[in-house]
């Protein structure tokens, strides 16, 4: 097989929910959603990327100022990502999660989750390529941060292998 060093990734990542990851070195960066959502910024012109996985739309306060809420959680990877050398204008954005299961949850907080989501990158002028959303299924993402290639997959149950570390059956 070729040696291409334009596919080559050196590692992988399991993005946990609250966490936020911009990676030095190419990296497959996988997580698992449901009614969370993760967002994913590529950078075009310097081939790199980064992504977040948020559980909740909006912080109320200052003391949960954290990833784990959307507000934060978006623009935080946009300054990352700024901080890092890129130009807001090569940025492209990608939206995955937030399903709605009507079992677990009579609130819709998938939905709240994409919109505040799409609300930031619309308002910092960061085009969105693509989105899976909504819907009932929970995803398991993998995102190539150096092609960004991303990989959907919906499932109606997770499997103990799709958590990192992977096992069995990944």
């Amino acid at each position: 097989m070729e040696n291409n060093s334009e596919t080559l990734v050196t590692r992988d990542y399991f993005l946990k929910p609250g966490y936020i990851y911009l990676p030095e070195k190419p990296t497959v960066i996988s997580t698992v959603l449901g009614s969370s959502v993760a967002v994913s910024l590529y950078d075009k012109k310097r081939k790199t990327g980064g992504m977040n996985h948020f559980l909740f739309p909006v912080a109320e306060s200052r003391e949960k100022t954290t990833a784990l809420y959307g507000n934060i959680a978006v623009i935080t990877l946009i300054r990352m990502m700024i901080g890092k050398g890129a130009d807001p204008f090569h940025l492209e954005a990608q939206i995955f999660g937030g399903a709605n299961n009507t079992d677990a949850c009579i609130h819709n907080v998938g939905k709240q989750n994409y919109q505040i989501a799409k609300d930031i990158l619309t308002h910092q002028n960061i085009r969105i390529v693509s989105e899976d959303v909504g819907g009932r299924l929970g995803r398991k993402i993998v995102f190539n941060t150096l092609t960004c290639e991303i990989l959907t997959l919906k499932v109606d149950r997770l499997r103990e292998s799709d958590w990192y570390p992977y096992q069995g059956d990944r």
